[in-house]
């Protein structure tokens, strides 16, 4: 249980050996939920994008594919994360991919750069949820989207127990944080069994 605790927590902070195993991990089985995310998103040539919480870097690559000449961005709070995510993306690194490490908290970027965010399996472990929130409606575009994707589970789940520093929320909860935060035009988009989708738009 205890290597399986060891394990499971690197989903927050991907550190070593094990931070390396696990971004293969996510790379793999988040792919069903964030094809599945995406396609709610009514995608535009020519965007800017960023994705919090990069992970190993395979949503780059889908956003990438998503919009035509787009420019993507990651961001990441581990250092084993950004230097995968940048091998997988190394092709376009610097050109039309831009990965960096740092804390959804405080976005290094301008307000108003990017057309869309996207959260994939990430905002269980972004501290002051609401503040956080709030740095992604500043560097959003007026009009620009933010796209969480979740699998999900309740407060008192085996995940919760597992992973350190989770904390789960519920679809609903997720909604009225980014109203809270002045998000517009929210929605909740569900698929059996546990995925879900959550979007706001900046006014």
């Amino acid at each position: 249980m205890g290597l399986l605790k060891s394990l499971f927590t690197n989903c927050a902070n991907p550190q070593g050996r094990m931070g390396r195993a696990m971004l293969k991990f996510m790379n793999l089985c988040h792919a069903p939920l964030t094809n599945w995310g995406l396609s709610h998103i009514e995608f535009e040539d020519g965007w800017t994008m960023l994705d919090i919480g990069c992970g190993g870097g395979a949503t780059l690559r889908r956003l990438l594919k998503s919009s035509k000449d787009s420019f993507v961005y990651g961001i990441d709070i581990s250092e084993e994360s950004v230097e995968k995510a940048r091998k997988v993306n190394a092709e376009l690194l610097d050109e039309r991919v831009f990965v960096e490490q740092g804390t959804a908290e405080k976005l290094p970027y301008e307000n108003g750069q990017f057309d869309l965010v996207t959260a994939v399996e990430t905002v269980y472990f972004w501290p002051n949820l609401l503040n956080c929130f709030g740095e992604v409606l500043r560097v959003l575009k007026p009009g620009g989207r933010f796209a969480i994707m979740v699998e999900v589970v309740d407060a008192s789940s085996t995940w919760t127990n597992l992973v350190d520093g989770m904390k789960a929320y519920s679809p609903e909860q997720l909604q009225q944080m980014l109203e809270d935060a002045g998000f517009v035009e929210t929605e909740i988009h569900r698929k059996k069994p546990s995925y879900a989708t959550i979007l706001g738009t900046k006014r």
